[in-house]
Formats: C-alpha cells, sequence, structure tokens
C-alpha cells in the first residue's frame, strides 16, 4: 500500500514538475517576443521609413505653420529622443539657410533633433564645402527634401547690394558669391535687397542643380529641390519654387 502511494506521488510530482517546465518555456518564449518586438518599434523609431519629397516638404511647412500660430509643439527634444539618435542620424530635411541667429532651422520648422541636418553659412552660399555636406546629407542620409532658406534684410545680401566689404577680412568671399543673382534683379522694381535675397536663393539653386549626384536623386524622384523666404517679423516660411 505504502509502495503503490509512494509510486502516486511520485508520478503526481513528475507531472507537475512536466506543468512547470513547460509554463516556464512559455513563459521564456513569451519573453522572448515581447524582446524581438521591442527590438522591432527601436528599429522602427532610429530607422524611419524614408518620407516621399512631398511628404518631407508637406511636415517641414506644418511645423513652420505650428510656429508662426504660436502653437508648437517641441517634438522629439527629450532625453529618451537623445539617446534614441546618438547612434545613427535620419534626417528627413536639409536645409540650407543663412548662419543669422534669428533663423534657426528647428525652431522655424518646430522640429527636434535629428530631423533636420543643417547647413548654415551667411547668405546661405553654395561653396565646395557646403556642396560636400549637402551631398553627404542627400546621398548618404537619403534625405528627400532640401531647402535652400534665404531671408528678409539679409546682413550678407545687402553687403553685396550695397557692394560693402570688411578690411582685413573674408567678408568678400560670400559677398562675391552673391554678386551674379544680383544681375537677374538689377531693373526690377521694389526693395532692392528683398528682390536680391530671392534671387540669390534662386542662384544657389542653380548651383545645387549642377552637382551629378544630385541631379541623379531628383530624376529618380527621391529628393525635390525648393527655395524659401523667411520672414524676420513674422516667422513665416513662403515657398519660391
Amino acid at each position: 500500500m505504502n509502495q503503490r502511494k509512494t509510486s502516486i506521488e511520485r508520478r503526481e510530482f513528475l507531472k507537475l514538475g512536466a506543468i512547470s517546465a513547460f509554463g516556464l518555456v512559455v513563459t521564456a518564449g513569451d519573453l522572448l517576443w515581447r524582446v524581438e518586438q521591442v527590438r522591432a518599434a527601436e528599429l522602427s523609431a532610429t530607422n524611419p521609413q524614408p518620407l516621399s519629397p512631398d511628404l518631407a516638404l508637406q511636415k517641414l511647412m506644418e511645423g513652420n505653420r505650428r510656429f508662426v500660430t504660436h502653437l508648437p509643439r517641441h517634438p522629439k527634444q527629450s532625453e529618451a529622443r537623445l539617446h534614441e539618435v546618438a547612434q545613427a542620424q535620419h534626417p528627413f530635411a536639409t536645409i540650407l539657410s543663412c548662419a543669422d541667429s534669428r533663423v534657426p532651422a528647428e525652431i522655424v520648422f518646430d522640429r527636434g533633433i535629428g530631423d533636420i541636418f543643417d547647413v548654415r553659412v551667411a547668405g546661405n552660399i553654395v561653396t565646395p564645402e557646403v556642396m560636400g555636406s549637402i551631398e553627404y546629407a542627400v546621398v548618404l542620409l537619403e534625405t528627400p527634401v532640401l531647402m535652400v532658406l534665404g531671408h528678409e534684410r539679409c546682413g550678407a545680401v545687402t553687403a553685396a547690394v550695397k557692394e560693402e566689404s570688411l578690411p582685413n577680412s573674408q567678408v568678400d568671399t560670400f559677398v562675391k558669391a552673391i554678386k551674379p543673382a544680383l544681375d537677374k534683379v538689377k531693373d526690377r522694381s521694389g526693395d532692392a535687397v528683398d528682390n536680391a535675397v530671392i534671387a540669390n536663393v534662386e542662384y544657389q539653386i542653380e548651383k545645387l542643380e549642377q552637382s551629378p549626384l544630385l541631379t541623379e536623386r531628383m530624376q529618380s524622384g527621391k529628393l525635390k529641390i525648393v527655395g524659401g523666404r523667411y520672414d524676420l517679423d513674422t516667422g513665416e516660411v513662403k515657398l519660391l519654387t
């Protein structure tokens, strides 16, 4: 009788052990599945699906509307975002803008860390270094939209219009880079500086379009190049092209 009882107890013990072991396997499998889901989510966040050029431009302009109407969201500016993009960047736009302190792209377009590849230089001019920086962003980082952003009352453009220079400086370098644009608007009525700001944006875009790498991206539909004018008084960006 005792032997039979011992045998039954042993079978029950083994059965419970098997059930427990099965439970551990299921739990481990469930845990692994959850880990894979988290990894997939992290990958999606740090390496998002590329936007079309039109959607990327729309995203930029929606951010500017929020800025103009004083309803900014300040997206992607948290500590979590900082860590998220620490190892890789996937900006959705490249912006060539003036180095003017009043035209910070992330604020003007209400974007966050890792959203915009900024290239800033007085007069938003295309130098060899600027061209290389933009080609890096467009070709290697695959940004689908490139904006050349001029702005109202630009000091560099004003210097070019008024033929001003600063002794013992390199200021003349960007003045010379802007001057070819002035020929297009020298007989145009209206504010000479503002006309030149727009003409300079258009001229710098023409220079960018001379890049075989950028041209190939444009022809394949993977890149759109646009011009913009930033209004210092209202904060609004108006598209020029």
